[in-house]
C-alpha cells in the first residue's frame, strides 16, 4: 500500500493491486486506513489524483485528466 494525501490533507491508503483499468491508466482502490476495512474511493494513477466521480452504472471519471472506465452495469433500454 502507498500512503497519499488527499487536499483536506488527510492520509488515504492506495492498493497497488485493487483496482481497474481505465481509458489511459488504471484507477486503483483507495482506503482510509492501511486494514482495509473502508473505502475511500479511487485514485487515477494517469495524474496521480484522488479527485474522481462514479455513477450509479460504475462509471468513473478523473475531474481533473479526463481518464474513464467505462460502466460496469448497463440497461439495455439506454441504447
Amino acid at each position: 500500500m502507498q500512503s497519499r494525501s488527499t487536499d483536506d490533507g488527510d492520509t488515504v491508503y492506495v492498493s497497488e493491486t485493487d483496482g481497474d483499468r481505465g481509458s489511459k491508466g488504471a484507477f486503483l482502490v483507495a482506503y482510509e486506513s492501511p486494514d482495509t476495512n473502508h473505502r475511500y474511493g479511487w485514485f487515477c494513477t494517469n495524474c496521480e489524483s484522488l479527485d474522481n466521480a462514479m455513477d450509479s452504472m460504475g462509471r468513473i471519471k478523473c475531474n481533473r485528466c479526463g481518464n474513464f472506465r467505462k460502466p460496469t452495469e448497463w440497461d439495455a433500454a439506454h441504447e
